[in-house]
């Protein structure tokens, strides 16, 4: 019996995906749960999972093809063998030759087999049969029909493989190569050109020492390590607790627009930028003004892992309410982010640079990081921003604050 491959159930907020690569080829036996498939959408890479034992038949979608959300990608032939390998190919089919020459009419062959291949036009001269002398079971035929109809959908892969391999021009020594853009690139530029069409964006900077931050971190990051088993400390678990408090502060800042409405959300979802091989991707830490530092050190580590694992689900990347980058890991000193629609608001983190500082009339040598807050402006006014940005300043600069939620 066939049972069908069929794509994901996308969310709303994916339209469709591109088969990106099939990790079994027609006539391979797959396991039941075992990864047959992945489909590229927009957000994240998705596993198609086999749902039977059984042998992959044909191929629907090729590698490239565009698939919307339930539709047919191929099937899988359950209880069915997997295609005899080529080296055993003749010992299996040396007995069915001898009856040949016996004087045989047909290759030896079960009744049900017999009838199996009937049905879908195979000849059984060109089966090898694996069952005892050569005799060709149900399975030898079952796995030539799945041969049999992958043959188109083989014959398309080239062609599809030809239209997302990349393309090399060279005139002398000064070579060029186009490649096509991923779809996760594609969006990225598609959402970033829209923000910069459809807001009033502006941004403001500021600058923070670190020199509390970094001692507390330097004091307590062993013990911290050990009390939550393996989570390190990192700067910024500090950066999502400041950002949070600020946001209780100036709720248009956590805000968003819908058509001619201004929606205040009373939590914080922040979004946390993480770098990916496919691109840069935003998961999102769910109420993280209710949590630990511990607890968001553990969910930015795990995001971090996903990301690298392309395991990231897109529950995981949607309906975040502000969002937090950090260019300083590598290697920069100051940016303006660009707002992801519909948030309101985007804070940007920079590189930490030892520089001199005028401190209580001495000149101090302190480590200072930049920080940058890009906003849209028909939500935000300039003083609500500065002030937030002044907020975080603060609480950076003197931690205990965060604890006394002052």
């Amino acid at each position: 019996m066939a049972i069908e491959i069929k794509a994901p159930t996308f969310p709303e907020s994916v339209a469709d995906g591109t088969v990106a690569t099939w990790h079994k080829q027609p006539g391979d036996a797959v396991k039941r749960d075992e990864l047959i498939v992945d489909i590229e959408t927009d957000k994240v890479v998705l596993e198609v999972l086999a749902t039977a034992d059984g042998v992959l038949g044909a191929i629907v979608k090729g590698e490239g093809d565009t698939v919307l959300s339930d539709e047919v990608l191929g099937s899988i032939v359950e209880g069915g063998a997997a295609a005899a390998a080529p080296a055993a190919a003749p010992a299996a089919a040396a007995p069915a030759a001898a009856a040949a020459d016996a004087g045989e009419e047909d290759p030896v062959a079960a009744p049900a087999a017999r009838k199996l291949a009937e049905e879908n036009g195979i000849d059984l001269a060109t089966v090898a049969g694996t069952g005892k002398g050569g005799r060709i079971t149900k399975e030898d035929v079952v796995a030539a029909v799945a041969n049999k109809k992958s043959a188109p959908a083989a014959a398309a892969k080239p062609a599809a493989a030809a239209a997302t391999a990349p393309v090399v021009v060279a005139a002398g020594d000064r070579t060029e190569k186009r490649v096509p853009m991923t779809r996760l690139r594609a969006k990225i530029a598609e959402r970033l050109v829209e923000a910069q069409s459809s807001m009033a964006m502006l941004t403001t900077f500021n600058e923070v020492d670190m020199t509390e931050v970094m001692a507390l971190r330097s004091k307590y990051k062993d013990l911290f390590e050990k009390t939550h088993n393996g989570v390190r400390l990192g700067f910024m678990s500090f950066f999502v607790k400041a950002a949070t408090e600020a946001l209780k502060r100036f709720p248009a800042v956590n805000a968003s627009i819908d058509g001619n409405d201004i929606v205040y959300h009373g939590y914080a979802d922040v979004g946390v930028a993480v770098s990916s091989d496919r691109g840069l991707v935003v998961p999102v830490l769910r109420n993280a003004e209710s949590m630990s530092l511990a607890e968001i050190e553990n969910g930015i580590a795990t995001f971090g892992k996903k990301a690298r694992d392309g395991k990231l689900a897109i529950e995981e990347m949607t309906g975040g309410t502000f969002t937090i980058t950090n260019g300083g890991t590598f290697g920069s000193m100051m940016s303006t982010p660009i707002v992801n629609p519909p948030q309101a608001a985007i804070l940007g983190m920079h590189n930490i640079i030892q520089r001199p500082m005028a401190i209580n009339g001495q000149v101090v040598i302190r480590p200072m990081m930049y920080l940058a807050l890009s906003y849209d402006h028909r939500l935000i006014d300039g003083k609500e921003a500065v002030t937030f940005l002044v907020t975080i300043k603060n609480l950076l600069e003197d931690p205990s604050r965060l604890l006394l939620d002052i």
